[in-house]
């Protein structure tokens, strides 16, 4: 197992999930409060984990090698972009589902998850598979996987200010 895989494959699913709502007739508002109650719940779980696990290894791991600016840099924007999806996320919830403005704020949250993901795969998750050692990404891969399923009901949405947060860890 590695940790950069199971990233991977969530952000695989998220993309699933926000292209499932698209496909959902717009008048089947149960279908999509489901399917974005899913999603709301998965894009926090995941943030939060890897805030918990992947961010502070990835800082332990650049700063190591000499990448402090780097990885510090690449850390403050994924704290910064996992608060815009939270902001993102809790916009949906003020629409009513199935309207316009729903539509809109789901798109919204698709945008922001979607810029995070690809600057994250580009970035940190490579810089990791590069500087991390096997055993290392196996460890924090099972570590992963128990705090995700073991919080598959949600945690609370709570944004994160980027610089205390990296000065902390």
């Amino acid at each position: 197992m590695d940790i950069t895989q199971l990233i991977l494959d969530d952000h695989h699913e998220q993309r699933r999930l926000f292209a499932m709502i698209d496909e959902i007739d717009k008048g089947d508002t149960d279908s999509l409060a489901a399917v974005w109650k899913r999603l709301a719940t998965f894009l926090e779980v995941h943030a939060e984990t890897e805030e918990r696990l992947f961010y502070p290894a990835l800082l332990k791991v650049g700063r190591k090698v000499g990448d402090t600016e780097g990885v510090e840099e690449e850390t403050l924007d994924a704290i910064k972009d996992h608060n815009e999806i939270r902001d993102a996320v809790a916009a949906v919830r003020g629409e009513t589902v199935g309207s316009e403005g729903w539509f809109k704020a789901v798109a919204a949250a698709n945008k922001a998850n979607g810029d995070h993901m690809a600057e994250e795969e580009r970035e940190g998750l490579t810089d990791f598979r590069r500087q991390a050692s096997l055993q290392l990404r196996h460890d924090l891969a099972v570590q992963f996987i128990a705090y995700e399923t073991s919080h598959v009901t949600g945690v609370p949405p709570v944004d994160k200010d980027p610089k205390a947060w990296v000065k902390e860890h």
